[in-house]
């Protein structure tokens, strides 16, 4: 049995936003607040989304500090997070434990995301899609969940999932990384136990 380190665990929550980043009202910087020693992945420019770059820039920042660490993207990050996951496979699921990506922006929409190539990731992921999303159509996103391997949920009319939207303040989204949390606990305490993110999301506690 493999015990969770008290020194190393809950891991700690890693902000990935979108373009132009995620203002003080967003729902990313509001689930920053509800959890100790949060980050941010900063970017140089918020304005010029790069896969290579952003992606760099989670390798960057997670390299600074001390795992591990459960993310939660929107839009664009959505796209450099899974990118930057893809590309260093072992070395990121040794410090990333799940992966929380909210209404991913489509790759033909950025020129620097043609490298863009989505496989399943070694981590657990749940993939938040909408109806009624302006950069992804909702069978998109679910095409995007099915190549990742990621647990989907259709938020139904929910635009781009962002403060436009009314997304400030979401409890979901706690629960959401909770439980992602929570599947990474049962996983190092019974390896190699796969466990199903689809029944944990039915709980009656996500509702």
């Amino acid at each position: 049995m493999v015990s969770c380190n008290p020194t190393l665990w809950p891991p700690r929550l890693v902000t990935m936003a979108g373009l132009h980043g995620s203002e003080d009202a967003h729902w990313q910087t509001w689930l920053e607040r509800q959890f100790v020693r949060s980050l941010r992945v900063e970017q140089d420019d918020w304005d010029a989304p790069d896969l290579t770059r952003w992606s760099q820039a989670l390798h960057a920042r997670l390299a600074r500090e001390r795992g591990p660490f459960v993310l939660a993207a929107h839009s664009f990050g959505c796209l450099a997070s899974a990118h930057a996951l893809l590309q260093t496979p072992t070395a990121a699921s040794a410090e990333i434990v799940g992966v929380l990506l909210v209404a991913p922006a489509s790759p033909a929409k950025f020129a620097t995301a043609k490298a863009f190539d989505p496989r399943r990731l070694r981590v657990p992921s749940i993939l938040i899609g909408s109806e009624t999303d302006p950069w992804m159509t909702l069978e998109g996103s679910r095409e995007l969940a099915r190549h990742l391997g990621s647990a989907f949920v259709n938020l139904g009319d929910a635009g781009h999932i962002n403060t436009a939207a009314g997304f400030g303040p979401w409890p979901r989204a706690r629960r959401y990384i909770d439980t992602l949390v929570h599947c990474a606990a049962q996983q190092r305490r019974h390896p190699p136990v796969a466990l199903n993110l689809l029944d944990a999301l039915t709980q009656p506690t996500l509702n």
